[in-house]
C-alpha cells in the first residue's frame, strides 16, 4: 500500500510539472512573438515624407520618419490597388482586392461578419486594438478594444466611438478635448500600457491627418511662415491636351473655391470645411497667381499637419524605448494611399498616376530587418495581412490574396515575386473615369473604360474609352502619354495580355458587368 501511495504521488508530481512546463512554454512562446504597432495616416503622401526625395525634401519636418528609415527598411514601390480611403483600408484588413471583398467605393461598408486579419491574430492569442480613423462605417470586429472616429471625424475635440457607445455610421460616441492626432496617440499608448503583459499585441494607430482640411495644432502655427515653397514641375498643367492623358482630373483650383466659400460663409466653417488660417482671398490676381497662392496655403497647411503626425510617431517610439518594448515590436508607418500635391495641377488621389498609387511605407524590426535599407520590390496593400500573419506565425487564410514580403525585407526576394501591381478604380465620374491597369518596374498601362456600372448603382456619366501608357524610366513624372508611340507597340501588346492575365488570376472578371466586356471588345485594340 505504501509503494502504491508513493507511485501515485510521483505520478501526480510528474503531471503537475508537465502542466507547469506546458503553461510556461505557452507563455514564453507568446512573449517571444513580436508585437506589431501599425501606424497609418490618411493621404500623407510620399512627396511629403522627405525620405523619398523631391521638391519638399528640405522643407518637411519629419525627424521621426527619418529615424524609422535609418533604423529600418523603406519600401520604394509599395502600391495601393484602389486609391481611395475606404477601399484601401478594407483591402489592408481583409487581404482581398476590392472586387473580392466588395468594398469598391467610399460608400461601401466592411461588415462585422467579414473575415479580417485582426480576427485571425486575435484567435491566435494576440491582443488587438484599433484607435483613430476607421472609415468602414460598421462596427469594428476582431479587436479587443476600439475607439474610432465616426466618418471622417474632426481634427479638434473629436467624437470617438467605443463598444460601449457604438452606433453605425456617424452616430454614437463621446467627445474628447484636444487635437485628434495627439488624442489618438495618447490613447494608443494608454492601451498598450494597460495590456495583458503575458500576451503579444497588435495596436493599429490610425490618424485622421493629413486629410483635407489639413488642420494642425497651434504649436506649428509659425512653421513655414514667410517661406516660399517650390511648386511641382507640372503645376500649371491645364488639361489633357498638354500631356495626352485620358482624363480631366480634379484641379487644385477646386480647393481654391472651397477656401473662398468657407471664407465668405463663416457659418460653413464647421467639420469638413473648417480650414485653418481663413479668411483667404485671391482678389486682384490672375488665374496662375491665384493658383500659386492657393498652393502656398495648401502645401504649408499639409506639411504642418504632417509635422504633428511626425511629432506623435516620436512619442510612440519614445514610449516603446522606455517600456522596454522596442526590440520585440515591429513598427510600421504608412498612409492609406498617395495624394496629389499640385502635380499635373491636381488635388486628391484616385488615379493610377504615381503620386496617387504610391503608398509610402517604412518598417522597423531590430531583430530581423537590416537598418537603413531600401526595397524596390512591387508590394501591394493586399500583402500587409500576409506579412502580419507571417510575423505572428499563424496560418494565412486561403480566402486572402496577399503574399508575405517578410523575406523581401531581409533582402531575400524570391525569383517568382510579382512583376506588376494590379490597379482598379471603380468610383466613376466624367472627370475621373473608372479604369484598370498594371504598373510594372518600368512601364505602366491603364485602360479607362469610363463607365458607371448600373448594377452597382454608380454614376452613369460615361465617356469615350482611352488608353494611357507611360515609360517611367524616361518619363517619371508621367508628362507624355506614349500609347501611340510606335517604338512601344510591342511592349504595349504584351502588357495588354498581362492585364487580362492579372484580371483572370485575381478574379476581377466583371462577370456581372456585361457592359465592361462590350467596351473591352470594342476598344481593346
Amino acid at each position: 500500500m505504501k509503494l502504491i501511495s508513493v507511485n501515485i504521488i510521483i505520478k501526480k508530481n510528474i503531471l503537475f510539472f508537465i502542466l507547469i512546463y506546458s503553461v510556461t512554454s505557452y507563455v514564453l512562446a507568446q512573449n517571444t512573438k513580436p508585437n506589431i504597432l501599425y501606424i497609418m495616416s490618411d493621404d500623407h503622401t510620399s512627396q511629403s515624407w522627405g525620405i523619398y526625395g523631391g521638391k519638399l525634401k528640405d522643407y518637411v519636418h519629419t525627424p521621426n520618419i527619418n529615424r524609422l528609415a535609418q533604423e529600418g527598411c523603406v519600401l520604394n514601390n509599395c502600391l495601393v490597388s484602389n486609391s481611395i480611403c475606404t477601399p484601401s483600408r478594407a483591402t489592408i484588413l481583409t487581404g482581398q482586392y476590392s472586387h473580392v471583398n466588395g468594398i469598391k467605393t467610399l460608400g461601401a461598408s466592411l461588415l462585422p461578419k467579414q473575415e479580417n486579419i485582426a480576427k485571425q491574430l486575435q484567435k491566435s492569442g494576440y491582443q488587438t486594438s484599433v484607435i483613430g480613423k476607421w472609415h468602414l462605417k460598421k462596427e469594428p470586429s476582431g479587436f479587443d478594444y476600439y475607439c474610432v472616429l465616426p466618418g471622417q471625424g474632426n481634427y479638434w475635440n473629436p467624437v470617438m466611438k467605443t463598444k460601449e457607445n457604438w452606433q453605425d455610421y456617424k452616430d454614437g460616441g463621446k467627445q474628447y478635448e484636444g487635437f485628434s492626432t495627439d488624442i489618438i496617440t495618447d490613447k494608443v499608448i494608454d492601451w498598450i500600457d494597460k495590456r495583458d503583459k503575458n500576451k503579444p499585441f497588435v495596436a493599429m494607430c490610425h490618424f485622421k491627418a493629413t486629410h483635407e482640411p489639413f488642420d494642425y495644432p497651434e504649436r506649428f502655427n509659425e512653421l513655414y511662415k514667410n517661406v516660399e515653397i517650390p511648386i511641382p514641375d507640372s503645376f500649371y498643367d491645364d488639361g489633357p491636351e498638354t500631356t495626352g492623358r485620358s482624363f480631366i482630373g480634379q484641379s487644385i483650383d477646386n480647393l481654391q473655391q472651397r477656401y473662398l466659400t468657407a471664407s465668405n460663409n463663416p457659418e460653413k466653417r464647421k467639420g469638413y470645411m473648417f480650414y485653418p488660417g481663413l479668411p483667404f482671398s485671391v482678389e486682384g490676381l490672375n488665374a496662375n497667381e491665384a493658383r500659386h497662392k492657393t498652393y502656398q496655403k495648401f502645401i504649408k497647411d499639409f506639411m504642418r499637419c504632417g509635422a504633428a503626425i511626425d511629432d506623435n510617431i516620436g512619442k510612440l517610439l519614445d514610449y516603446l524605448d522606455k517600456a522596454g518594448l522596442a526590440e520585440n515590436t515591429i513598427v510600421i508607418y504608412t498612409a492609406d494611399q498617395g495624394y496629389f500635391l499640385g502635380e499635373h495641377g491636381f488635388l486628391d488621389k484616385r488615379m493610377i498616376y504615381e503620386e496617387s498609387i504610391h503608398m509610402p511605407f517604412v518598417i522597423r524590426y531590430p531583430k530581423e530587418i537590416p537598418a537603413g535599407t531600401r526595397n524596390n520590390d512591387i508590394i501591394e496593400n493586399v500583402d500587409f495581412s500576409a506579412l502580419f500573419a507571417d510575423y505572428a506565425n499563424i496560418d494565412y487564410p486561403k480566402t486572402m490574396q496577399g503574399s508575405s514580403f517578410r523575406e523581401n525585407l531581409k533582402g531575400k526576394t524570391s525569383n517568382n515575386w510579382r512583376k506588376y501591381g494590379y490597379y482598379r478604380y471603380w468610383q466613376h465620374s466624367k472627370e475621373r473615369p473608372a479604369h484598370f491597369g498594371i504598373r510594372g518596374e518600368r512601364y505602366k498601362l491603364a485602360f479607362y473604360y469610363g463607365h458607371g456600372l448600373k448594377k452597382n448603382k454608380y454614376s452613369e456619366q460615361n465617356n469615350i474609352q482611352y488608353w494611357d501608357f507611360f515609360d517611367l524610366e524616361k518619363d517619371p513624372n508621367e508628362l507624355k502619354n506614349a500609347y501611340i508611340d510606335p517604338k512601344y507597340q510591342e511592349i504595349i501588346d504584351k502588357m495588354k495580355s498581362e492585364i487580362l492575365n492579372q484580371r483572370k488570376m485575381l478574379g476581377d472578371t466583371d462577370k456581372d458587368n456585361p457592359e465592361v466586356h462590350d467596351i473591352i471588345a470594342n476598344h481593346w485594340n
